[in-house]
Protein backbone atom coordinates (compact mmCIF):
# COMPACT_ATOMS: atom_id res chain seq x y z
CA UNK A 1 0.00 0.00 0.00
CA UNK A 2 1.25 3.29 -0.52
CA UNK A 3 1.87 6.00 1.93
CA UNK A 4 1.10 9.44 0.62
CA UNK A 5 3.08 11.70 2.89
CA UNK A 6 0.82 15.24 2.21
CA UNK A 7 1.45 19.16 4.11
CA UNK A 8 -1.72 20.54 3.72
CA UNK A 9 -3.05 23.20 1.35
CA UNK A 10 -0.03 21.96 -0.59
CA UNK A 11 0.66 20.63 -3.73
CA UNK A 12 0.62 17.60 -2.35
CA UNK A 13 -3.49 17.16 -2.65
CA UNK A 14 -2.53 16.08 -6.70
CA UNK A 15 -1.25 12.85 -5.38
CA UNK A 16 -4.57 12.24 -2.77
CA UNK A 17 -6.60 13.26 -5.85
CA UNK A 18 -4.86 11.33 -8.00
CA UNK A 19 -5.40 7.97 -5.66
CA UNK A 20 -8.89 8.63 -4.93
CA UNK A 21 -9.94 8.74 -8.75
CA UNK A 22 -8.08 5.44 -9.29
CA UNK A 23 -9.59 3.90 -6.29
CA UNK A 24 -6.17 3.29 -5.14
CA UNK A 25 -6.04 2.31 -0.99
CA UNK A 26 -3.41 4.56 0.56
CA UNK A 27 -2.20 5.60 4.06
CA UNK A 28 -2.30 9.24 4.61
CA UNK A 29 0.35 10.71 6.69
CA UNK A 30 -0.69 14.43 7.58
CA UNK A 31 1.64 17.39 8.48
CA UNK A 32 0.85 20.57 9.28
CA UNK A 33 2.37 24.27 7.93
CA UNK A 34 4.02 26.27 10.59
CA UNK A 35 1.97 29.35 11.67
CA UNK A 36 4.12 31.65 11.56
CA UNK A 37 6.76 31.00 8.80
CA UNK A 38 4.04 29.15 6.28
CA UNK A 39 6.74 26.16 5.69
CA UNK A 40 6.73 22.47 5.87
CA UNK A 41 7.92 21.00 9.47
CA UNK A 42 10.93 19.68 10.25
CA UNK A 43 9.54 16.33 10.56
CA UNK A 44 9.17 15.90 6.53
CA UNK A 45 13.09 16.03 6.59
CA UNK A 46 13.13 12.37 7.75
CA UNK A 47 11.18 11.25 4.71
CA UNK A 48 13.08 13.18 2.17
CA UNK A 49 15.97 14.71 2.33
CA UNK A 50 14.34 18.24 0.47
CA UNK A 51 11.82 17.97 3.41
CA UNK A 52 9.36 18.71 0.81
CA UNK A 53 5.82 17.62 0.32
CA UNK A 54 4.63 15.37 -1.75
CA UNK A 55 6.64 12.49 -0.94
CA UNK A 56 5.37 8.41 -1.11
CA UNK A 57 6.43 5.65 0.23
CA UNK A 58 5.98 2.22 -2.06
CA UNK A 59 7.75 -0.34 -0.78
CA UNK A 60 11.21 0.60 -1.02
CA UNK A 61 10.51 3.12 -2.99
CA UNK A 62 10.54 7.18 -1.64
CA UNK A 63 9.82 9.60 -4.41
CA UNK A 64 9.09 13.21 -3.83
CA UNK A 65 7.95 16.10 -6.60
CA UNK A 66 4.27 15.57 -7.43
CA UNK A 67 4.84 15.24 -11.39
CA UNK A 68 7.48 12.34 -10.66
CA UNK A 69 4.74 10.81 -8.48
CA UNK A 70 1.81 11.14 -10.47
CA UNK A 71 4.15 9.70 -13.63
CA UNK A 72 4.88 7.02 -11.10
CA UNK A 73 1.26 5.72 -9.83
CA UNK A 74 -0.16 5.67 -13.17
CA UNK A 75 2.55 3.46 -14.49
CA UNK A 76 2.74 1.02 -11.58
CA UNK A 77 -0.91 1.22 -10.65
CA UNK A 78 -3.08 2.96 -13.28
CA UNK A 79 -3.63 0.28 -15.74
CA UNK A 80 -4.09 2.86 -18.78
CA UNK A 81 -6.55 5.51 -16.59
CA UNK A 82 -6.59 8.81 -16.45
CA UNK A 83 -3.53 9.27 -19.48
CA UNK A 84 -3.70 9.33 -23.12
CA UNK A 85 -1.41 7.14 -24.93
CA UNK A 86 0.47 7.54 -28.11
CA UNK A 87 -2.17 6.25 -29.89
CA UNK A 88 -4.96 8.37 -28.99
CA UNK A 89 -5.19 11.58 -31.20
CA UNK A 90 -5.31 13.87 -27.68
CA UNK A 91 -1.52 12.37 -26.73
CA UNK A 92 0.35 15.49 -27.72
CA UNK A 93 -2.42 17.85 -26.11
CA UNK A 94 -2.32 15.56 -22.40
CA UNK A 95 1.60 16.03 -22.31
CA UNK A 96 1.18 19.65 -23.23
CA UNK A 97 -1.02 20.34 -20.71
CA UNK A 98 0.34 17.62 -17.72
CA UNK A 99 4.07 19.69 -18.15
CA UNK A 100 2.46 22.93 -18.45
CA UNK A 101 1.06 22.83 -15.11
CA UNK A 102 4.01 23.07 -13.31
CA UNK A 103 6.21 24.31 -15.86
CA UNK A 104 4.44 27.30 -17.05
CA UNK A 105 1.11 27.74 -14.72
CA UNK A 106 2.54 26.81 -11.18
CA UNK A 107 5.66 28.90 -12.23
CA UNK A 108 4.39 32.09 -12.97
CA UNK A 109 1.83 32.22 -10.05
CA UNK A 110 4.73 31.35 -7.73
CA UNK A 111 7.12 34.47 -8.77
CA UNK A 112 4.45 36.88 -8.85
CA UNK A 113 3.40 35.07 -5.33
CA UNK A 114 7.06 35.97 -4.09
CA UNK A 115 7.10 39.46 -5.20
CA UNK A 116 4.01 40.06 -3.55
CA UNK A 117 5.40 38.62 -0.13
CA UNK A 118 8.52 41.00 -0.52
CA UNK A 119 5.95 43.70 -0.61
CA UNK A 120 7.36 45.28 -4.12
CA UNK A 121 4.56 47.77 -5.87
CA UNK A 122 2.22 47.02 -7.90
CA UNK A 123 3.98 49.58 -10.73
CA UNK A 124 7.55 48.16 -10.11
CA UNK A 125 8.50 46.94 -13.69
CA UNK A 126 9.37 43.59 -12.50
CA UNK A 127 5.89 43.50 -10.77
CA UNK A 128 4.00 44.86 -13.76
CA UNK A 129 6.24 42.08 -16.45
CA UNK A 130 5.34 39.19 -14.66
CA UNK A 131 1.98 40.37 -13.86
CA UNK A 132 1.44 40.24 -17.86
CA UNK A 133 3.09 37.38 -18.16
CA UNK A 134 0.45 35.68 -15.76
CA UNK A 135 -2.28 37.40 -17.76
CA UNK A 136 -1.09 35.52 -20.42
CA UNK A 137 -0.95 32.25 -19.18
CA UNK A 138 -4.51 32.12 -17.52
CA UNK A 139 -5.99 33.45 -21.02
CA UNK A 140 -4.56 30.40 -22.64
CA UNK A 141 -5.84 27.95 -20.25
CA UNK A 142 -8.89 30.09 -20.50
CA UNK A 143 -9.02 29.38 -23.98
CA UNK A 144 -8.55 25.60 -23.71
CA UNK A 145 -11.07 25.44 -21.13
CA UNK A 146 -13.84 27.26 -23.41
CA UNK A 147 -13.28 24.67 -25.85
CA UNK A 148 -12.70 21.63 -24.22
CA UNK A 149 -14.65 20.34 -21.35
CA UNK A 150 -10.94 19.15 -19.50
CA UNK A 151 -7.25 20.38 -20.51
CA UNK A 152 -6.09 16.96 -22.35
CA UNK A 153 -9.52 16.61 -24.47
CA UNK A 154 -12.77 14.72 -23.18
CA UNK A 155 -12.14 13.09 -20.48
CA UNK A 156 -10.51 13.95 -17.16
CA UNK A 157 -6.87 13.16 -16.87
CA UNK A 158 -3.94 13.37 -14.72
CA UNK A 159 -2.92 17.05 -17.15
CA UNK A 160 -6.39 18.10 -14.66
CA UNK A 161 -5.33 16.66 -11.62
CA UNK A 162 -1.70 18.00 -11.70
CA UNK A 163 -3.17 21.46 -12.61
CA UNK A 164 -6.49 22.24 -10.47
CA UNK A 165 -4.42 23.09 -7.25
CA UNK A 166 -2.63 25.81 -9.00
CA UNK A 167 -6.18 27.38 -10.29
CA UNK A 168 -7.53 26.83 -6.70
CA UNK A 169 -5.56 25.99 -3.41
CA UNK A 170 -2.45 27.96 -4.69
CA UNK A 171 -4.43 30.85 -4.50
CA UNK A 172 -3.85 31.12 -1.32
CA UNK A 173 -0.45 32.27 -1.60
CA UNK A 174 -0.66 33.83 -4.37
CA UNK A 175 -4.08 35.53 -5.02
CA UNK A 176 -5.52 35.34 -8.25
CA UNK A 177 -8.65 36.83 -9.43
CA UNK A 178 -10.98 34.23 -11.51
CA UNK A 179 -13.79 36.89 -12.25
CA UNK A 180 -12.43 37.30 -15.99
CA UNK A 181 -11.71 33.66 -16.65
CA UNK A 182 -15.65 31.98 -17.10
CA UNK A 183 -14.61 29.04 -18.40
CA UNK A 184 -12.28 28.42 -15.76
CA UNK A 185 -14.41 29.02 -13.11
CA UNK A 186 -16.95 26.28 -15.22
CA UNK A 187 -14.56 23.90 -14.87
CA UNK A 188 -13.50 24.01 -11.60
CA UNK A 189 -17.64 23.63 -10.50
CA UNK A 190 -17.34 20.57 -12.96
CA UNK A 191 -14.53 19.30 -10.84
CA UNK A 192 -15.73 20.35 -7.53
CA UNK A 193 -18.71 18.18 -8.32
CA UNK A 194 -16.06 14.85 -8.44
CA UNK A 195 -16.75 13.02 -5.27
CA UNK A 196 -13.22 11.46 -5.79
CA UNK A 197 -11.93 14.87 -5.39
CA UNK A 198 -14.58 15.69 -2.69
CA UNK A 199 -13.21 13.03 -0.52
CA UNK A 200 -9.30 13.71 -1.21
CA UNK A 201 -9.90 17.22 -0.24
CA UNK A 202 -11.95 16.58 2.75
CA UNK A 203 -9.34 13.87 4.00
CA UNK A 204 -6.31 15.79 3.20
CA UNK A 205 -7.60 19.12 4.44
CA UNK A 206 -10.09 18.98 7.02
CA UNK A 207 -12.28 22.14 7.49
CA UNK A 208 -10.68 23.80 4.37
CA UNK A 209 -13.09 24.76 1.60
CA UNK A 210 -11.57 23.94 -1.54
CA UNK A 211 -11.35 27.03 -3.62
CA UNK A 212 -13.35 26.68 -6.66
CA UNK A 213 -15.17 29.93 -7.17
Amino acid sequence: MLTIHHLGRSQSERILWLCEELGLPYRLVRYDRDPVTILAPPALKDVHPLGAAPAIEDGDVVLAESGAIVAYVLARHGDGRLAYGPDHPAFAAYLYWLHFANGTLQLNLSRLGTLARAKMPADHPAFVAQSARLGRVVAHVEARLAASPFLAGPDLTAADIMTVFSLSTMRLFAPLDLAPYPAIRAYLARIGEREPYRRAMAKGDPGFRPMLA
